[in-house]
């Protein structure tokens, strides 16, 4: 047989060349998603100052969700509940797992579409929070589902043209929100609501998102974003303006 007519033996090498490497530029430091776990540190808090975790009607009064509240139109808690937490525990596992894969979604989708996703993540989360508990609920846990299902979806539809080296992130994300779910069953106090709107509304938001790691954003698609970057930001100032209307009352 000769030389020019034996097949090429494809290696790892060649594909590298053919895909994008998802994680040799991937920051360690996220600048944005650092910034959401400030935010979310300043309001536990504050959350402690106020003693907003010595009950459930406390937590109520600090902008916790609840369907009653709900329903007489206060819809500000559908984005409050995001930021609030019940207890530093709660925090720190939410921030753990808000550092991994707000880290993986900044890298990928760039900040601005990040935001957003965030945001449309947490107010799924509440809505359906809402249809399926009384409340009181509080947590970003909805749109940190919302970044765990838009990741899915983000190497699912680019399977062909992503290389992801550590394969064992997807298993752990895996695991993560298998259990969390589960959990939900089993403890009243986990808002399994919340998980699974947060990831539907991911899930939903990341097939519109545009994979800056994949290449530069179209004129079009910057100008779409722009106007939903502006459209989450009025969201969350809404939230706050009813937040610190209710305050002043």
């Amino acid at each position: 047989m000769d030389e020019t007519d034996r097949p090429i033996r494809i290696t790892p090498d060649m594909l590298l060349s053919r895909r994008v490497d998802f994680e040799r530029r991937m920051r360690r430091f996220p600048p944005f998603t650092m910034a959401i776990i400030v935010v979310l540190v300043a309001v536990f808090v504050g959350e402690v100052l106020f003693e907003a975790l010595e009950s459930a009607e406390a937590i109520v009064a600090a902008g916790a969700l609840t369907r009653e509240d709900v329903e007489a139109g206060q819809y500000w808690r559908l984005v409050t509940a995001v930021f609030l937490h019940g207890g530093l525990e709660h925090l720190v596992s939410n921030a753990i797992a808000l550092f991994i894969l707000g880290m993986l979604a900044e890298h990928a989708f760039g900040r601005a579409q990040y935001f957003v996703l965030f945001v449309v993540s947490g107010l799924a989360g509440s809505l359906l929070s809402v249809l399926m508990n009384p409340g009181p609920s509080v947590g970003a846990s909805g749109a940190i589902f919302g970044l765990q299902a838009a990741a899915v979806v983000l190497f699912r539809r680019h399977r062909h043209r992503l290389l992801v080296r550590d394969r064992r992130i997807g298993v752990v994300m895996l695991v993560w929100a298998l259990y969390s779910i589960l959990s939900g069953f089993t403890s009243p106090v986990i808002d399994n609501g919340a998980h699974i709107g947060g990831a539907i509304g991911g899930a939903l938001v990341a097939r519109r998102l545009h994979p800056v790691v994949l290449g530069p954003m179209p004129a079009e698609t910057a100008e779409r974003v722009n106007r939903s970057w502006w459209l989450a930001l009025g969201l969350v100032a809404y939230g706050v303006v009813g937040w610190l209307a209710r305050l002043l009352r």
